[in-house]
């Protein structure tokens, strides 16, 4: 669906490979098909979309397992690198406000997302300093109007959800332009930064996002 949509709007070529991404050894065969049938790589945009449970801890340690295997080890940047190294490319990765700021109902998915943040921060640290020319943009994201992040957080959230194309483009010019953070919507950054200087009234604001009586 998702090919007959991109051929509708103009695009000229394009293929896909399904693959699990929780698997070792899925992600470098993604990474070679894609080199073979591109001839190389500018851009990687990583979105890895797990099964997320929006919902209070219940002590599921093997789900939080699961989902830092498919956020983290099995990303395909490592087996990437080189072809985007030798084209000075792109990667590209989406986050969460939940990545900066631990929220109600998102114990293992902040956990991957606070992951994210922490190794991918590292690495461009050091790509920089080995001066390779790759440049990491982290997407920090707010609720988007998916049709899954709207189920998840009915009656749990009083926030307006964003448009998901805006999003979308949002990422899109953050990894053209090199950024090291993009946030959508823009307020989350004031956020961030207000947590940051002042813990106590951020988490407070924080909480008001989130409706603690619904079932």
């Amino acid at each position: 669906q998702v090919m007959e949509k991109c051929l509708t709007l103009g695009v000229k070529k394009i293929f896909y490979i399904p693959a699990d991404m929780s698997s070792p050894s899925e992600p470098e065969k993604v990474v070679q098909f894609t080199v073979q049938k591109l001839g190389g790589l500018d851009y990687l945009v990583l979105n890895h979309i797990g099964t997320n449970r929006f919902q209070e801890w219940t002590g599921d340690v093997e789900y939080t397992r699961w989902l830092m295997q498919v956020r983290l080890p099995s990303s395909p940047e490592l087996a990437a690198l080189p072809t985007l190294e030798k084209n000075r490319g792109a990667l590209v990765v989406v986050s969460s406000l939940a990545g900066k700021m631990p929220t109600s109902f998102t114990t293992s998915y902040s956990a991957t997302k606070f992951a994210l943040d922490g190794f991918f921060g590292s690495l461009r640290h050091e790509l920089i300093m080995q001066k390779r020319n790759v440049s990491v943009t982290l997407c920090i994201l707010g609720l988007i109007d998916t049709d899954s992040a709207l189920e998840n957080t009915r009656g749990r959230v009083h926030l307006r959800a964003s448009p998901a194309p805006e999003a979308a483009l949002a990422i899109v010019r953050g990894g053209a332009a090199r950024a090291h953070e993009v946030f959508y919507p823009g307020w989350l950054q004031q956020l961030c930064c207000l947590r940051a200087l002042f813990p106590s009234s951020g988490n407070q604001v924080l909480r008001t996002f989130y409706n603690y009586s619904s079932p």
